[in-house]
Protein backbone atom coordinates (compact mmCIF):
# COMPACT_ATOMS: atom_id res chain seq x y z
CA UNK A 1 0.00 0.00 0.00
CA UNK A 2 2.81 2.41 0.88
CA UNK A 3 4.45 1.60 -2.42
CA UNK A 4 1.27 2.68 -4.31
CA UNK A 5 1.06 5.93 -2.40
CA UNK A 6 4.67 6.68 -3.09
CA UNK A 7 4.13 5.98 -6.80
CA UNK A 8 3.98 9.38 -8.60
CA UNK A 9 1.51 8.10 -11.22
CA UNK A 10 -0.97 7.10 -8.58
CA UNK A 11 -0.86 10.54 -7.05
CA UNK A 12 -1.31 12.15 -10.46
CA UNK A 13 -4.40 10.00 -11.19
CA UNK A 14 -6.12 10.88 -7.90
CA UNK A 15 -5.44 14.56 -8.45
CA UNK A 16 -7.01 14.38 -11.92
CA UNK A 17 -10.17 12.73 -10.60
CA UNK A 18 -10.66 15.42 -7.95
CA UNK A 19 -10.07 18.12 -10.52
CA UNK A 20 -12.81 16.72 -12.79
CA UNK A 21 -15.32 16.49 -9.91
CA UNK A 22 -14.58 20.08 -8.87
CA UNK A 23 -14.97 21.29 -12.43
CA UNK A 24 -18.42 19.67 -12.82
CA UNK A 25 -19.65 21.06 -9.50
CA UNK A 26 -18.57 24.62 -10.32
CA UNK A 27 -20.08 24.44 -13.79
CA UNK A 28 -23.46 23.24 -12.50
CA UNK A 29 -23.55 26.04 -9.93
CA UNK A 30 -22.89 28.67 -12.59
CA UNK A 31 -25.62 27.29 -14.85
CA UNK A 32 -28.13 27.37 -11.97
CA UNK A 33 -27.13 30.94 -11.22
CA UNK A 34 -27.62 31.98 -14.82
CA UNK A 35 -31.08 30.34 -15.08
CA UNK A 36 -29.97 27.44 -17.22
CA UNK A 37 -32.12 24.44 -17.91
CA UNK A 38 -30.14 22.07 -15.75
CA UNK A 39 -32.05 21.33 -12.46
CA UNK A 40 -35.33 23.06 -13.54
CA UNK A 41 -38.71 21.57 -12.53
CA UNK A 42 -42.39 22.53 -12.60
CA UNK A 43 -45.31 22.33 -10.24
CA UNK A 44 -49.05 23.07 -9.96
CA UNK A 45 -50.48 25.02 -7.06
CA UNK A 46 -54.26 24.50 -7.02
CA UNK A 47 -57.19 26.55 -5.72
CA UNK A 48 -55.46 29.91 -5.23
CA UNK A 49 -58.07 32.56 -4.34
CA UNK A 50 -58.58 35.55 -6.64
CA UNK A 51 -59.08 39.02 -5.16
CA UNK A 52 -61.34 41.34 -7.18
CA UNK A 53 -61.02 45.10 -6.86
CA UNK A 54 -64.17 47.09 -7.71
CA UNK A 55 -66.78 49.38 -6.14
CA UNK A 56 -68.58 46.70 -4.16
CA UNK A 57 -70.98 49.18 -2.54
CA UNK A 58 -72.65 50.14 -5.82
CA UNK A 59 -71.68 47.39 -8.27
CA UNK A 60 -71.96 43.62 -8.64
CA UNK A 61 -69.38 41.59 -10.59
CA UNK A 62 -70.00 38.13 -11.97
CA UNK A 63 -67.74 35.83 -13.94
CA UNK A 64 -64.60 35.89 -11.80
CA UNK A 65 -63.83 32.43 -10.42
CA UNK A 66 -63.24 32.11 -6.69
CA UNK A 67 -59.98 30.23 -7.27
CA UNK A 68 -57.63 29.33 -10.14
CA UNK A 69 -54.71 26.95 -10.61
CA UNK A 70 -51.16 28.33 -10.87
CA UNK A 71 -48.46 26.50 -12.86
CA UNK A 72 -44.86 27.47 -12.07
CA UNK A 73 -41.63 26.33 -13.73
CA UNK A 74 -38.02 27.00 -12.76
CA UNK A 75 -35.28 26.01 -10.33
CA UNK A 76 -36.36 23.13 -8.14
CA UNK A 77 -35.58 24.92 -4.90
CA UNK A 78 -37.68 27.97 -5.88
CA UNK A 79 -40.56 25.81 -7.12
CA UNK A 80 -40.63 23.85 -3.90
CA UNK A 81 -40.39 26.96 -1.71
CA UNK A 82 -43.19 28.74 -3.62
CA UNK A 83 -45.48 25.69 -3.44
CA UNK A 84 -44.82 25.40 0.28
CA UNK A 85 -45.22 29.04 1.34
CA UNK A 86 -47.85 30.20 -1.19
CA UNK A 87 -46.81 33.75 -0.28
CA UNK A 88 -48.11 35.28 -3.52
CA UNK A 89 -51.49 36.64 -4.58
CA UNK A 90 -53.79 36.79 -7.60
CA UNK A 91 -55.90 39.81 -8.48
CA UNK A 92 -58.35 41.26 -10.98
CA UNK A 93 -58.62 45.05 -10.99
CA UNK A 94 -61.90 46.31 -12.46
CA UNK A 95 -62.00 49.77 -10.92
CA UNK A 96 -61.35 51.58 -14.17
CA UNK A 97 -63.87 49.62 -16.27
CA UNK A 98 -67.42 50.81 -17.07
CA UNK A 99 -70.64 48.79 -16.68
CA UNK A 100 -71.01 45.91 -19.10
CA UNK A 101 -69.15 42.81 -20.30
CA UNK A 102 -65.35 42.64 -20.35
CA UNK A 103 -62.55 40.11 -20.91
CA UNK A 104 -59.82 40.66 -18.33
CA UNK A 105 -56.53 39.00 -17.34
CA UNK A 106 -55.76 37.67 -13.90
CA UNK A 107 -52.57 39.21 -12.51
CA UNK A 108 -50.11 37.63 -10.05
CA UNK A 109 -47.92 39.36 -7.47
CA UNK A 110 -44.92 38.41 -5.30
CA UNK A 111 -43.75 35.45 -7.39
CA UNK A 112 -40.00 35.22 -8.13
CA UNK A 113 -39.00 36.50 -11.54
CA UNK A 114 -36.88 33.38 -11.98
CA UNK A 115 -40.08 31.33 -12.22
CA UNK A 116 -42.19 31.02 -15.33
CA UNK A 117 -45.88 31.47 -14.32
CA UNK A 118 -49.07 30.49 -16.15
CA UNK A 119 -52.65 30.57 -14.83
CA UNK A 120 -55.62 28.30 -15.51
CA UNK A 121 -57.65 30.22 -16.59
CA UNK A 122 -55.49 33.19 -17.52
CA UNK A 123 -58.38 35.42 -18.65
CA UNK A 124 -62.03 35.56 -17.62
CA UNK A 125 -65.23 37.09 -19.00
CA UNK A 126 -66.79 39.35 -16.40
CA UNK A 127 -70.02 41.34 -16.21
CA UNK A 128 -70.17 44.56 -14.19
CA UNK A 129 -73.71 45.54 -13.16
CA UNK A 130 -75.46 48.02 -10.93
CA UNK A 131 -76.26 46.70 -7.44
CA UNK A 132 -79.85 47.26 -6.28
CA UNK A 133 -81.92 46.33 -3.22
CA UNK A 134 -85.61 45.46 -3.41
CA UNK A 135 -88.29 44.24 -0.99
CA UNK A 136 -90.12 40.97 -1.64
CA UNK A 137 -93.03 39.25 0.09
CA UNK A 138 -92.19 35.83 1.52
CA UNK A 139 -94.55 32.97 0.66
CA UNK A 140 -94.52 30.05 3.12
CA UNK A 141 -94.96 26.51 1.80
CA UNK A 142 -95.59 23.10 3.32
CA UNK A 143 -95.94 19.75 1.60
CA UNK A 144 -99.55 18.88 2.48
CA UNK A 145 -98.82 15.19 1.99
CA UNK A 146 -97.18 15.40 5.43
CA UNK A 147 -100.57 16.03 7.05
CA UNK A 148 -102.24 13.24 9.01
CA UNK A 149 -105.39 11.70 7.56
CA UNK A 150 -108.52 13.86 8.01
CA UNK A 151 -106.44 16.97 8.85
CA UNK A 152 -106.07 20.09 6.73
CA UNK A 153 -103.78 23.09 6.54
CA UNK A 154 -105.85 26.10 7.58
CA UNK A 155 -103.29 28.88 7.11
CA UNK A 156 -99.63 29.85 7.44
CA UNK A 157 -98.28 33.16 8.70
CA UNK A 158 -94.75 34.54 8.18
CA UNK A 159 -92.87 37.00 10.38
CA UNK A 160 -91.51 39.24 8.95
CA UNK A 161 -93.75 39.21 5.91
CA UNK A 162 -91.14 40.84 3.62
CA UNK A 163 -87.37 40.59 3.20
CA UNK A 164 -84.69 42.71 1.49
CA UNK A 165 -82.89 41.17 -1.50
CA UNK A 166 -79.68 42.74 -2.84
CA UNK A 167 -77.95 41.76 -6.06
CA UNK A 168 -77.29 42.60 -9.68
CA UNK A 169 -80.18 44.31 -11.43
CA UNK A 170 -80.53 41.51 -13.97
CA UNK A 171 -80.72 38.94 -11.17
CA UNK A 172 -83.27 40.96 -9.18
CA UNK A 173 -85.40 41.29 -12.31
CA UNK A 174 -85.30 37.49 -12.73
CA UNK A 175 -86.80 36.77 -9.28
CA UNK A 176 -90.11 34.91 -9.57
CA UNK A 177 -90.48 33.24 -6.17
CA UNK A 178 -89.40 34.00 -2.62
CA UNK A 179 -90.16 30.92 -0.54
CA UNK A 180 -89.82 29.83 3.08
CA UNK A 181 -90.20 26.05 3.11
CA UNK A 182 -91.31 24.34 6.32
CA UNK A 183 -89.85 20.91 7.07
CA UNK A 184 -91.65 18.35 9.21
CA UNK A 185 -92.22 14.64 9.71
CA UNK A 186 -95.13 12.64 8.30
CA UNK A 187 -98.41 12.69 10.23
CA UNK A 188 -98.87 16.36 11.19
CA UNK A 189 -102.02 16.80 13.30
CA UNK A 190 -101.43 19.97 15.32
CA UNK A 191 -100.29 23.56 14.82
CA UNK A 192 -96.65 24.58 15.28
CA UNK A 193 -94.05 27.30 14.63
CA UNK A 194 -90.68 26.97 12.92
CA UNK A 195 -87.71 28.99 11.69
CA UNK A 196 -87.38 28.53 7.93
CA UNK A 197 -84.60 29.57 5.54
CA UNK A 198 -85.62 31.91 2.71
CA UNK A 199 -84.96 30.83 -0.88
CA UNK A 200 -84.96 33.19 -3.87
CA UNK A 201 -85.78 31.46 -7.16
CA UNK A 202 -86.25 32.30 -10.83
CA UNK A 203 -89.17 31.09 -12.96
CA UNK A 204 -87.43 27.72 -13.51
CA UNK A 205 -86.96 27.31 -9.72
CA UNK A 206 -83.21 27.87 -9.96
CA UNK A 207 -81.66 29.37 -6.82
CA UNK A 208 -80.32 32.89 -7.43
CA UNK A 209 -77.07 34.31 -6.06
CA UNK A 210 -78.25 37.26 -3.98
CA UNK A 211 -77.90 38.65 -0.48
CA UNK A 212 -81.00 38.15 1.70
CA UNK A 213 -81.83 40.07 4.89
CA UNK A 214 -83.00 38.35 7.01
CA UNK A 215 -81.99 34.91 5.80
CA UNK A 216 -84.55 33.16 8.05
CA UNK A 217 -88.16 33.92 8.96
CA UNK A 218 -90.60 32.55 11.52
CA UNK A 219 -93.46 30.51 10.07
CA UNK A 220 -96.63 29.78 12.08
CA UNK A 221 -98.57 26.78 10.73
CA UNK A 222 -102.24 26.29 11.69
CA UNK A 223 -103.50 22.71 11.26
CA UNK A 224 -107.05 21.60 12.01
CA UNK A 225 -109.25 18.57 11.62
CA UNK A 226 -111.12 18.38 8.32
CA UNK A 227 -114.42 20.25 8.51
CA UNK A 228 -117.35 21.07 6.29
CA UNK A 229 -120.22 23.53 6.51
CA UNK A 230 -123.62 22.23 5.44
CA UNK A 231 -127.21 23.49 5.56
CA UNK A 232 -129.48 22.66 8.49
CA UNK A 233 -132.66 20.93 7.36
CA UNK A 234 -135.59 20.53 9.78
CA UNK A 235 -137.71 17.38 9.50
CA UNK A 236 -140.89 16.88 11.51
CA UNK A 237 -141.52 13.50 13.07
CA UNK A 238 -144.59 12.24 14.87
CA UNK A 239 -148.20 13.36 14.45
CA UNK A 240 -149.65 16.37 16.27
CA UNK A 241 -152.77 16.01 18.36
CA UNK A 242 -156.22 16.19 16.79
CA UNK A 243 -157.09 19.76 15.94
CA UNK A 244 -153.45 20.85 15.72
CA UNK A 245 -151.83 21.45 12.33
CA UNK A 246 -148.12 22.21 12.14
CA UNK A 247 -147.77 24.93 9.52
CA UNK A 248 -144.04 25.58 9.63
CA UNK A 249 -140.87 24.78 11.54
CA UNK A 250 -137.90 27.15 11.28
CA UNK A 251 -134.62 28.09 12.91
CA UNK A 252 -132.32 31.09 12.79
CA UNK A 253 -129.32 28.77 12.27
CA UNK A 254 -129.08 28.10 8.55
CA UNK A 255 -125.83 26.07 8.60
CA UNK A 256 -123.65 23.95 10.87
CA UNK A 257 -119.95 23.11 10.69
CA UNK A 258 -118.93 19.49 11.30
CA UNK A 259 -115.38 18.16 11.85
CA UNK A 260 -114.20 14.61 11.43
CA UNK A 261 -113.75 11.96 8.74
CA UNK A 262 -113.24 13.50 5.30
CA UNK A 263 -114.89 10.52 3.59
CA UNK A 264 -118.04 10.69 5.70
CA UNK A 265 -118.38 14.48 5.59
CA UNK A 266 -117.94 14.60 1.81
CA UNK A 267 -120.84 12.19 1.44
CA UNK A 268 -123.12 14.40 3.54
CA UNK A 269 -125.08 17.10 1.71
CA UNK A 270 -127.18 18.35 4.61
CA UNK A 271 -127.57 18.07 8.37
CA UNK A 272 -131.07 16.81 9.14
CA UNK A 273 -132.59 17.74 12.52
CA UNK A 274 -135.64 15.76 13.59
CA UNK A 275 -138.30 17.87 15.34
CA UNK A 276 -140.82 15.91 17.38
CA UNK A 277 -144.28 17.54 16.95
CA UNK A 278 -146.53 14.97 18.63
CA UNK A 279 -146.82 17.08 21.78
CA UNK A 280 -147.24 20.46 20.05
CA UNK A 281 -150.27 22.38 21.29
CA UNK A 282 -149.71 25.66 19.43
CA UNK A 283 -146.91 28.05 18.51
CA UNK A 284 -143.83 26.99 20.45
CA UNK A 285 -140.04 27.33 20.57
CA UNK A 286 -138.24 24.05 21.14
CA UNK A 287 -134.69 23.30 22.31
CA UNK A 288 -133.47 20.36 20.24
CA UNK A 289 -130.33 18.46 21.25
CA UNK A 290 -128.21 17.64 18.19
CA UNK A 291 -126.75 14.18 17.76
CA UNK A 292 -123.29 13.66 16.31
CA UNK A 293 -123.39 11.54 13.19
CA UNK A 294 -120.99 8.60 12.98
CA UNK A 295 -117.49 9.75 12.02
CA UNK A 296 -118.04 13.31 13.31
CA UNK A 297 -115.84 14.42 16.21
CA UNK A 298 -116.98 18.01 16.68
CA UNK A 299 -119.96 20.22 15.78
CA UNK A 300 -120.25 23.99 15.83
CA UNK A 301 -123.69 23.66 17.48
CA UNK A 302 -124.76 21.35 20.30
CA UNK A 303 -128.37 22.58 20.63
CA UNK A 304 -130.76 24.23 18.21
CA UNK A 305 -133.72 26.55 18.84
CA UNK A 306 -136.62 25.61 16.60
CA UNK A 307 -139.70 27.77 16.12
CA UNK A 308 -142.92 25.81 15.50
CA UNK A 309 -145.90 27.60 13.96
CA UNK A 310 -149.12 25.64 14.38
CA UNK A 311 -152.85 26.20 13.86
CA UNK A 312 -155.25 24.94 16.54
CA UNK A 313 -158.85 24.30 15.54
CA UNK A 314 -161.48 23.30 18.13
CA UNK A 315 -163.64 20.47 16.73
CA UNK A 316 -167.41 20.24 17.16
CA UNK A 317 -166.93 17.24 19.43
CA UNK A 318 -164.62 19.27 21.65
CA UNK A 319 -167.06 22.22 21.80
CA UNK A 320 -169.97 20.06 22.84
CA UNK A 321 -167.95 18.21 25.40
CA UNK A 322 -168.73 20.95 27.93
CA UNK A 323 -172.45 20.26 27.98
CA UNK A 324 -172.66 16.75 26.68
CA UNK A 325 -171.30 13.45 27.68
CA UNK A 326 -168.18 12.60 25.69
CA UNK A 327 -168.76 10.29 22.78
CA UNK A 328 -166.37 7.87 21.23
CA UNK A 329 -164.64 9.47 18.23
CA UNK A 330 -164.78 7.83 14.86
CA UNK A 331 -161.90 5.71 13.71
CA UNK A 332 -159.09 7.43 11.78
CA UNK A 333 -157.98 6.45 8.29
CA UNK A 334 -154.81 6.91 6.29
CA UNK A 335 -154.66 7.74 2.61
CA UNK A 336 -151.69 8.42 0.32
CA UNK A 337 -151.81 11.09 -2.37
CA UNK A 338 -149.18 10.89 -5.12
CA UNK A 339 -147.81 13.50 -7.53
CA UNK A 340 -148.64 16.64 -5.56
CA UNK A 341 -146.76 19.48 -7.28
CA UNK A 342 -144.25 21.58 -5.31
CA UNK A 343 -144.07 25.31 -6.04
CA UNK A 344 -141.17 27.67 -5.33
CA UNK A 345 -141.96 30.95 -3.58
CA UNK A 346 -139.78 33.97 -2.87
CA UNK A 347 -136.93 33.15 -5.26
CA UNK A 348 -135.11 36.24 -6.53
CA UNK A 349 -135.95 36.92 -10.17
CA UNK A 350 -132.31 36.73 -11.23
CA UNK A 351 -132.26 33.00 -10.38
CA UNK A 352 -133.97 29.94 -11.78
CA UNK A 353 -134.43 26.62 -9.97
CA UNK A 354 -134.50 22.95 -10.94
CA UNK A 355 -135.62 20.20 -8.60
CA UNK A 356 -133.06 17.46 -7.98
CA UNK A 357 -135.21 15.89 -5.26
CA UNK A 358 -138.14 15.21 -5.52
CA UNK A 359 -137.81 14.21 -9.18
CA UNK A 360 -139.75 16.55 -11.49
CA UNK A 361 -140.95 18.52 -8.45
CA UNK A 362 -143.73 16.17 -7.27
CA UNK A 363 -144.06 14.72 -3.76
CA UNK A 364 -146.12 12.02 -2.11
CA UNK A 365 -148.30 12.98 0.87
CA UNK A 366 -149.82 10.62 3.41
CA UNK A 367 -152.92 12.12 5.11
CA UNK A 368 -154.40 10.98 8.43
CA UNK A 369 -157.96 11.97 9.31
CA UNK A 370 -161.28 10.60 10.45
CA UNK A 371 -162.66 8.03 8.04
CA UNK A 372 -165.66 10.14 7.13
CA UNK A 373 -163.46 13.20 6.54
CA UNK A 374 -161.03 11.19 4.45
CA UNK A 375 -163.72 10.31 1.91
CA UNK A 376 -163.90 13.93 0.72
CA UNK A 377 -160.15 14.59 0.43
CA UNK A 378 -158.19 14.76 -2.83
CA UNK A 379 -154.89 16.12 -4.18
CA UNK A 380 -156.24 19.61 -4.68
CA UNK A 381 -156.91 20.01 -0.95
CA UNK A 382 -153.14 20.28 -0.30
CA UNK A 383 -150.63 22.97 -1.31
CA UNK A 384 -146.93 22.17 -1.01
CA UNK A 385 -144.19 24.78 -1.52
CA UNK A 386 -140.65 25.77 -0.54
CA UNK A 387 -139.68 29.24 0.67
CA UNK A 388 -136.59 30.27 -1.38
CA UNK A 389 -136.45 33.90 -0.24
CA UNK A 390 -133.25 33.24 1.71
CA UNK A 391 -131.26 32.02 -1.32
CA UNK A 392 -128.51 34.45 -2.38
CA UNK A 393 -126.04 32.21 -4.22
CA UNK A 394 -125.95 29.70 -7.03
CA UNK A 395 -125.43 25.99 -6.53
CA UNK A 396 -127.15 23.10 -4.83
CA UNK A 397 -129.58 24.15 -2.06
CA UNK A 398 -131.68 22.15 0.42
CA UNK A 399 -134.93 23.60 1.76
CA UNK A 400 -137.82 22.26 3.91
CA UNK A 401 -141.34 21.86 2.55
CA UNK A 402 -144.29 23.89 3.78
CA UNK A 403 -147.74 22.27 3.51
CA UNK A 404 -151.13 23.98 3.59
CA UNK A 405 -154.10 21.63 3.99
CA UNK A 406 -157.59 21.25 5.48
CA UNK A 407 -158.21 21.58 9.20
CA UNK A 408 -158.40 18.37 11.18
CA UNK A 409 -156.03 16.56 8.85
CA UNK A 410 -152.51 15.50 9.66
CA UNK A 411 -149.90 14.52 7.08
CA UNK A 412 -146.38 13.38 6.32
CA UNK A 413 -144.34 13.95 3.15
CA UNK A 414 -141.99 11.81 1.10
CA UNK A 415 -139.27 12.96 0.62
CA UNK A 416 -138.92 15.10 3.71
CA UNK A 417 -136.88 17.94 2.12
CA UNK A 418 -136.34 19.46 -1.31
CA UNK A 419 -132.95 19.65 -3.04
CA UNK A 420 -132.71 22.22 -5.84
CA UNK A 421 -130.10 23.44 -8.31
CA UNK A 422 -130.01 27.24 -8.36
CA UNK A 423 -128.63 29.02 -11.46
CA UNK A 424 -128.66 32.52 -12.89
CA UNK A 425 -131.71 33.09 -15.04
Amino acid sequence: MDKKIDNPWFLRSVALIFAIILFIAVRAGEENKNGGAVGDTSGIIGDIPVTVFYDNENLVVTGVPDTVNVIIEGPANLVQTTKLLKDFSLRVDLRSLPLGEHKVSIQHENISEKLKVSLDPATVDVVIEEKITQSFRVDPELNERLLAEDFILQKMEVTPTTIEVTGAKSVIDAISFVKASVSAEQGLNKSFEQQARVRVLDKDLNKLNVTIVPEQVNVKVDIAEYSKEMPVVLRTIGLPETGVTVDKVSTAEKAITLSGSRKILDEMKEFIVDVEVSSIKGNETLEVDLKKPKGVSKMSLERLKVNVNATVVESDDQASAVVEEPVESEKTATKKFDNIPVTVKGLDGKYKSTFLQPTNGFVGLTAIAESKRMETLNNKDFTVYVDASSITTEGEQTLPFTVEGPNGVRWTLSPGVATMQIELA
